[in-house]
């Protein structure tokens, strides 16, 4: 198989609030919208796409329907710093507050208005000492 896109396709109920929240604050913009079904496309040099279904319609087999829960999305960004100011800024729920991890990774993770959780992430040097410990 060769595949030519790949995207996660949220089930949620309210498909308008979440493509609004994640146009408003991280940067998507629509490349199609309808009233059960809103595909979107992140800004910057690779096309990273995210959908939102509504999770009882019909082209969802009755056994997958229901609404997404116990998903991370996780977006890297140059400064996850400065997104966490922007975005505590404009009222984005932060479950989990800015902090640095032994391997190599600042972040901070938020919650979408559905609940879908968005791990914000920056590369950092890893801990000398858990590197030589871990490699």
């Amino acid at each position: 198989m060769k595949t030519q896109s790949f995207y996660p396709l949220l089930q949620i109920a309210d498909i308008e609030t979440a493509a609004r929240f994640y146009e408003q604050h991280l940067g998507f913009s629509r490349i199609f919208s309808s009233d059960w079904y809103i595909h979107l496309r992140a800004g910057g040099d690779i096309p990273f796409e995210l959908a939102f279904i509504v999770p009882d319609h019909e082209t969802i087999p009755p056994q997958g329907r229901g609404t997404t829960q116990n998903v991370m999305l996780s977006l890297y960004v140059e400064d996850a710093i400065l997104e966490h100011e922007r975005l505590d800024a404009e009222g984005v729920k932060i479950v989990q507050p800015l902090r640095d991890e032994v391997f190599g990774q600042r972040h901070f993770i938020a919650a979408d208005p559905n609940g879908i959780l968005i791990d914000i992430i920056s590369a950092i040097e890893p801990d000398p000492v858990w590197l030589q410990a871990n490699s």
